[in-house]
C-alpha cells in the first residue's frame, strides 16, 4: 500500500517543514509516502468562502485516481488513539488498497464534492491547530503508527 498526503498551501515555517522533512524521511522505512501540495487559491479575496471550497475541492480530485481511497482529515472525524490509529493502518494495508489518500482541506475545510467522494474522516484532536502544524502532526502519527505495527521502542503507553 502506498500513502499519500495532499494538503493546501505550502508550508512558509522553516522550523516546521524541516520537521516534516524529518519524519518523511522516517517513513519512508516503513511504506511508500508521498506528501503532494497543492497551491494556495490565487485571488481569494474575491471568491467567497463556497467558492473556494469548490476551488479546492476541484484540485484535491483532481490528484486521486479511480482506486485511491480517499479519509479526510476533518475536526468532525473520528478520534482515535495511536495504537487504535495504527490497528487502522494495518486493518487498511489488508484490505489490498492501493493507494490510500489522506486530505487536509484550506481553511474553510472541504467542498461537498470532496465529501462525498470521502470514505471517511478523521479528527486529529478536538482543538484547531493551523493547517501547516496539522501536516506535522498527522505525519508524525502516521510514523508512530508504523512504529507500533514494527513492536519499536518510539511510542509508549
Amino acid at each position: 500500500m502506498n500513502i499519500k498526503l495532499i494538503a493546501v498551501g505550502k508550508t512558509d515555517q522553516k522550523n516546521l517543514q524541516l520537521l516534516i522533512d524529518e519524519y518523511q524521511k522516517r517513513l519512508s522505512f516503513y511504506i511508500k509516502f508521498e506528501l503532494e501540495i497543492i497551491p494556495d487559491i490565487k485571488n481569494v479575496k474575491n471568491l467567497s468562502e463556497s467558492q473556494q471550497k469548490e476551488k479546492e475541492g476541484e484540485l484535491i480530485l483532481s490528484k486521486l485516481t479511480v482506486n485511491d481511497q480517499l479519509i479526510l482529515l476533518d475536526e468532525n472525524g473520528k478520534s482515535f488513539t495511536s495504537i487504535d490509529f495504527a490497528a487502522e493502518l494495518q486493518k487498511k494495508m489488508n484490505s489490498g488498497i492501493k493507494t490510500l489518500v489522506f486530505a487536509i482541506g484550506g481553511p474553510y475545510g472541504f467542498s461537498s464534492d470532496v465529501y462525498k467522494k470521502a470514505h471517511g474522516k478523521i479528527a486529529l484532536s478536538a482543538m484547531t491547530f493551523s493547517h501547516q502544524m496539522v501536516r506535522l502532526f498527522f505525519i508524525e502519527q502516521l510514523y508512530r503508527g508504523f512504529t507500533i505495527l514494527r513492536n519499536e521502542p518510539y511510542h509508549h503507553q
